[in-house]
C-alpha cells in the first residue's frame, strides 16, 4: 500500500508542476521534464519515511524464496477450493439445486 501512496503522491505532483509550467510558457516537452525533477525532488526532500516504506515493500515483495503476499479473500478462496472433493463431479450448465 506504501507504494501507491507514494507513485500516487509522485504522479500528482508531476502533474501539478507540468500545469505550472505549461502557465508559465516553458513549453509541453522542457514542462515534462521540469515536472519529473521538481516531483522527485520534492518526495526526496520531504516525504523520507513514505518512500522508505515503498522501498521496504519492494525489497519484501522481490526477494527471492519471500513468500507470496496474499489478501484475505485469497485465502478465503485458497481454503474453499481445498475443502472441495476432487472427485465431484461439476456441471457449469445447470443451477445447483434448491435455488430459486
Amino acid at each position: 500500500m506504501a507504494f501507491l501512496k507514494f507513485t500516487a503522491l509522485r504522479l500528482l505532483l508531476i502533474v501539478v508542476f507540468y500545469v505550472a509550467c505549461v502557465l508559465l510558457g516553458l513549453g509541453l516537452f522542457l514542462s515534462a521534464v521540469v515536472a519529473a525533477i521538481l516531483a522527485w525532488c520534492v518526495t526526496y526532500l520531504f516525504f523520507r519515511t513514505l518512500r522508505d516504506a515503498a522501498a521496504a515493500t519492494l525489497q519484501r515483495r522481490f526477494t527471492p524464496g519471500a513468500p507470496p503476499v496474499r489478501s484475505a479473500v485469497e485465502l478465503d478462496d485458497a481454503a474453499a477450493e481445498d475443502a472441495l472433493d476432487p472427485n465431484t463431479p461439476v456441471n457449469a450448465d445447470r443451477k445447483p439445486r434448491g435455488t430459486a
